[in-house]
């Protein structure tokens, strides 16, 4: 039996992926529908523009198929800096990126761990020399790297610009 949230991907996927968008994840919980949204292209984040576009023809859209049981808030966004992982097409993407991984309680070693995500398979992932089945992942997401702090230059200190004048009696 399909979720929600499968069904809600099974309607939103097919209006947004012509337009080079894709849907990160849906979330259904009491009262609320969230269903984030970005670009296929890593490098080009989505624009609020296209957030407002695709969230009104959502709208429509489930209303149409009314997928959701009683009464909900549609909440569409961007998956923010940083971004859940939860398909095979997502981590391969992301190759290269550092990602925070927690596994399923039944697997050995820590549970929590940040890496750089060195391989993507059809089947496993390798993150910090460690490689895990998609179906031992509980969470993933990508971390944010903020980059080098810029130099701050000294101020100088503010020089009179009045100069006297000398005079001669």
């Amino acid at each position: 039996m399909a979720t929600v949230q499968d069904e809600v991907r099974r309607l939103v996927e097919p209006l947004v992926t012509p337009h080079g968008v894709e849907v990160v994840d849906v979330e259904h919980g009491p009262g609320l529908l969230r269903i984030s949204l970005d670009n296929t292209d890593r490098d080009t984040p989505i624009d609020l523009d296209t957030i407002t576009t695709f969230s009104e023809q959502i709208s429509d859209l489930l209303d149409l198929h009314d997928p959701v049981p009683g009464r909900y808030t549609l909440e569409v966004s961007s998956p923010g800096l940083e971004r859940p992982l939860k398909t095979k097409e997502q981590f391969q993407r992301f190759v290269g990126t550092t990602v925070s991984i927690k596994t399923k309680s039944h697997v050995d070693g820590d549970r929590r761990f940040t890496g750089t995500l060195s391989e993507a398979t059809d089947d496993h992932v390798t993150v910090a020399d460690r490689t895990l089945a998609y179906h031992d992942i509980e969470k993933a997401k990508t971390v944010f790297e903020w980059g080098p702090t810029p130099k701050r230059t000294p101020s100088k200190p503010q020089q009179n610009k009045k100069t006297k004048k000398a005079t001669t009696s």
